[in-house]
Formats: C-alpha cells, sequence, structure tokens
C-alpha cells in the first residue's frame, strides 16, 4: 500500500512537471497560462489517476516485465487522452491549447516509461542477485542432474474401454467448462477411431512430445488467442492426429471480443477502451513498421483473431471445420483432418493483397487488390460456399470474411484500384470477363471454362453492363460478351464500357 502511493505521488508530480514545462513553452507569459488551465488541469488529473487505477498502472509486481510496463502506460493515457478530447472538444467546456494539451500527456508519457524502467532494472537486479545466491547455495549442496521428459506410451484398448476414457474425459469436461460444451463435443468424442489427448496449452511443446499418428482427437481447451506461433501449433497438432481425425478447440472472435469490452465498461469508456484495443491490437500487427513493437509488447498473448482467420489458418493447415458453436463469450470449433499442411510461404496480412487467379491460356497470375477480407480467407471459400451457397448477383451469400472497411471499399470499386498495375503488366485489359479463382472457376460449366480462358479477363466486366441476377445468368451474359468480342474485339469493348458506365451512374450498379 505504501509503495503504491509513492508511485501515485509520483505519477502527480510527472504529470504536473509536465504541465509546467509545456506552459512554459508557451508565446503567452505563465501568469496568463497557469490560471486558464487550472481548472481543466485538476480534472484532468483527476480523469488520468482514475484510469491509471483502473488499468493497475501503480501495481508494483506489473513492473517485472517490461512489456507489461510499456503496454499498462500507454492503454492507460491512451484511454485518458481520448476521453479528454473526447470532454474538451466535443462539448467545448474549455477552449484548451493542443499544444499544452498533447505536450502534457506525451512528456507524462516519457517521464512515465523513463521511471518504469529504472524502477524495473533495479529490482529485477536485486532479484538476480538473490536467485545467484540460491544457486551457489544449490550447487554447493546438492549435485545436478539431467531430466528427460519421455512421450506417453501409446496402448492399444477395445472399443469399450475406449468409451469409458471418453465418458470419463466428458464428465471432467462438463465439471470443468459447463454442459453446453460437453454436449457441443461429445457427440465427436464418442465416435473417434484412437485415442483421446484433452490439454489447455500455449506451448507447442506439449503437443510435440506426443507420439505421431496416434490419436483420434486433440482437444485444447486453451483459448488459440494467446498463441504466438498459431500455425506452427495447427501443423504440430496435424502431424499427431489420425488422418479423419480431429482437433477441437476455442477462440474468442472480434465480434465476441467487442461483445466482452462494451458490456464490461460504462459508458462512453467502453467506446473508448474498445477503440484503443482495436487499434493497438487489430492495426498495430498489419503494419509492417508496428508489427515488431507489438509482438515484442505482447508475446502475442491475447491477440485479436476473426472466425475467418480463424478457420482460415485451420484450412491452410490440413484442417476442414465441421461444426462452431458461440458458448459463452468463446466460439468452440471442430475441425478434421483431410490432408497434409500447405505451409503458406507468403499468407495475405496487409492492406494490399496478391491474389492467385487464372488468366488467359488458363495460366496462373497474381491481381493486385485492397484488402477487403478478413486474413486467411482465401483458403476457406469453400467452406463458405458449401455453408451460405450464392446470392443474386453471383456473390458468396453471408460471407462473413468481409470486414466493415472492405464493405465500403468494395461498394466504391476501391478495392480494385490496384488492379490498374495488372492493366499495366498485361495480365489484364479494362473491359472483360473477370479473373476468377480456382473454386469459383470450377463452377462453371466446362464449355465456358474453356471458351473463357481463350481471352485475356479484364477489369470492368459484362456484368455491370447486363446485370445479371442469377450465376446462370452471369454465365450467359459472359457467354454472350465473348462471343461477340471475338467478332468485333474493339467495337465490343466500347460498347460494354459504355454499357457499365450508364448503369453505374444513372442505375447505381455497386458491387458487393
Amino acid at each position: 500500500m505504501k509503495r503504491r502511493l509513492h508511485f501515485v505521488l509520483f505519477d502527480v508530480f510527472f504529470l504536473t512537471v509536465s504541465f509546467l514545462f509545456v506552459a512554459c513553452l508557451k508565446s503567452a507569459t505563465v501568469t496568463v497560462v497557469l490560471p486558464t488551465y487550472s481548472l481543466p488541469f485538476v480534472l484532468f488529473l483527476i480523469t488520468w489517476l482514475i484510469f491509471s487505477f483502473h488499468f493497475k498502472k501503480y501495481n508494483s509486481e506489473k513492473y517485472i516485465n517490461r512489456r507489461e510496463i510499456l503496454y499498462i502506460i500507454l492503454k492507460s493515457n491512451f484511454v485518458s487522452l481520448a476521453l479528454g478530447l473526447l470532454v474538451l472538444y466535443t462539448f467545448t467546456i474549455f477552449n484548451v491549447s493542443r499544444l499544452i494539451y498533447f505536450g502534457t500527456i506525451l512528456t507524462a508519457t516519457v517521464l512515465e516509461i523513463l521511471a518504469a524502467l529504472i524502477y524495473n532494472h533495479v529490482h529485477t537486479s536485486k532479484v538476480i542477485d538473490y536467485e545467484n545466491d540460491f544457486k551457489e547455495f544449490r550447487s554447493s549442496d546438492f549435485p545436478e542432474t539431467d531430466t528427460l521428459v519421455s512421450p506417453p506410451v501409446i496402448k492399444k484398448r477395445d472399443v469399450s474401454d475406449r468409451q469409458v476414457e471418453v465418458k470419463l474425459i466428458l464428465e471432467m469436461i462438463e465439471s470443468e467448462y459447463g454442459k453446453d460444451v460437453k454436449d457441443f463435443i461429445s457427440e465427436y468424442l464418442m465416435t473417434v477411431s484412437g485415442p483421446v489427448q484433452v490439454v489447455s496449452t500455449t506451448t507447442r511443446f506439449n503437443i510435440f512430445a506426443l507420439p505421431e499418428k496416434q490419436y483420434g482427437c486433440i482437444v485444447n481447451f486453451h483459448k488459440i488467442n494467446d498463441f504466438r506461433w498459431l500455425n506452427k501449433f495447427f501443423e504440430t497438432v496435424n502431424d499427431k492426429v489420425l488422418n479423419e481425425g480431429y482437433f477441437i478447440g476455442r477462440v474468442e472472435t472480434y465480434t465476441l471480443r467487442k461483445k466482452r469490452i462494451i458490456s464490461k465498461y460504462l459508458f462512453p469508456f467502453n467506446y473508448v477502451v474498445y477503440t484503443f484495443d482495436v487499434i493497438f491490437r487489430r492495426v498495430f500487427p498489419k503494419l509492417s513498421i508496428l508489427k515488431r513493437f507489438y509482438f515484442w509488447i505482447t508475446k502475442g498473448k491475447n491477440r485479436a483473431l476473426s472466425q475467418a482467420e480463424t478457420f482460415g489458418r485451420l484450412y491452410s493447415c490440413g484442417f476442414t471445420v465441421l461444426d462452431d458453436k458461440n458458448i459463452n463469450g468463446k466460439l468452440y470449433f471442430v475441425s478434421q483432418k483431410v490432408k497434409e499442411p500447405s505451409y503458406p510461404s507468403d499468407p495475405t496480412y496487409g492492406p494490399l493483397v496478391r491474389l492467385r487467379r487464372i488468366g488467359k491460356g488458363g495460366k496462373y497470375f497474381y491481381v493486385y487488390k485492397m484488402r477487403t477480407m478478413h486474413p486467411y480467407s482465401e483458403y476457406i471459400q469453400q467452406f463458405v460456399y458449401e455453408k451460405n451457397r450464392l446470392e443474386k448477383g453471383g456473390k458468396f451469400k453471408d460471407d462473413f470474411r468481409i470486414t466493415t472497411l472492405g464493405k465500403f471499399l468494395r461498394k466504391f470499386w476501391l478495392d480494385e484500384l490496384p488492379m490498374l498495375i495488372n492493366v499495366l503488366k498485361g495480365d489484364i485489359k479494362i473491359v472483360g470477363v473477370r479473373p476468377l479463382s480456382s473454386h469459383y472457376y470450377n463452377l462453371y460449366s466446362e464449355e465456358l471454362k474453356q471458351y473463357r480462358i481463350k481471352f485475356k479477363p479484364g477489369l470492368i466486366p459484362p456484368y455491370y453492363a447486363d446485370m445479371p441476377e442469377s450465376f446462370e445468368e452471369i454465365m450467359e451474359s459472359e457467354w454472350k460478351y465473348l462471343m461477340a468480342y471475338e467478332k468485333h474485339p474493339f467495337r465490343t469493348d466500347v460498347k460494354y464500357f459504355f454499357a457499365a458506365l450508364k448503369n453505374i451512374i444513372f442505375k447505381n450498379a455497386r458491387s458487393k
């Protein structure tokens, strides 16, 4: 308690010194600045302390880990900054200088980080000294031995023994995680053809130590949001389960994460915290300049994952998703091994993506687009199609892979601007049938598939000229265009270009 009080006093001192320092930088004299800003400063100081206590900035045990120090300070100060901006500039209560406001927070943050790192250095140095003393004492009295950890031996059991074992496992699952979880996975556990391994781990080593291709099912109850090398973990599980064996896990998706944060805090603090969470957990990892900083602080723990990315990673690692269900704020999934991992060398994660498409002559090439889907979405096209089929216009129905920003970009074709690079490279032309993925291409009739690859694909498809609704009408529209183009290439492209332009401007034709 005494140490926490010292932390609070130091923090008040840092914020006050920062305010006075920045106030001296103003062109006005300090005697004019101080009376004007005294009340706003006191109110902001109270807000600063409230959020500092809420995010446990003054808990000394948090200062053992440098990454956690940085994360707590930055999170607390960002929320204070955001709330202050909301109050000051939305309600215009005070006419506050941006230099003083931002300068005070920035200076105080720097002072806090420096002081915290110094405290961490002094504290950990003492801990290291104690540990060294203990090691010297231990080595002088006890001989050191090496301990080898052997993987468990799998014994063959008959069906009745395995069912008894599974029933015991299900009883433990029910007592630990509830009846809903037990009921969800019991159908799959009761039909497995091999041993069942249940763990709650974030380390790949606990799976790596198991025998290869021996298990009918591996269940991990630790949420996969805490995995630094998620694909490596999935690949290791793939190596341990039998063909058509199951892997069952759980994840906190974007939607469930938002629901948890919004319900945890009072309005409007909940949206301030959620905004920080989105920026730090979702934006930082996708920017190469900030990605290393993000993983250095978090070590990959509590990462934000979408349902599409989770399922896409599973598919890329040789699994197919059989079932999923939201239970107690987590998405539980049942996946089945169907092949070996694909080991993707360049999974799409940044704002600009390269998508493999079929071009003229059936040759593959990469089109450039702005990201409109969650990472790894390209691996679950078949899953989305089988689950939802196609809607009017030939797009996937209820496509959960598309992000909120992606819907906006698609509506105004902003996502397709990078495809002009493909036009300049000669991969596609301005007007023509769209370059398709392998999955979508295989939905076409064999005759149209062969006819399509005789021509170079295009940026503006005949769809916007004819406005077909069903998938069959889309194929008919492409047949019509390709036959006309084969006879009169230039005239056909000009005709379709202006017809598409007319529908876009006057009939509000939009992409989805």
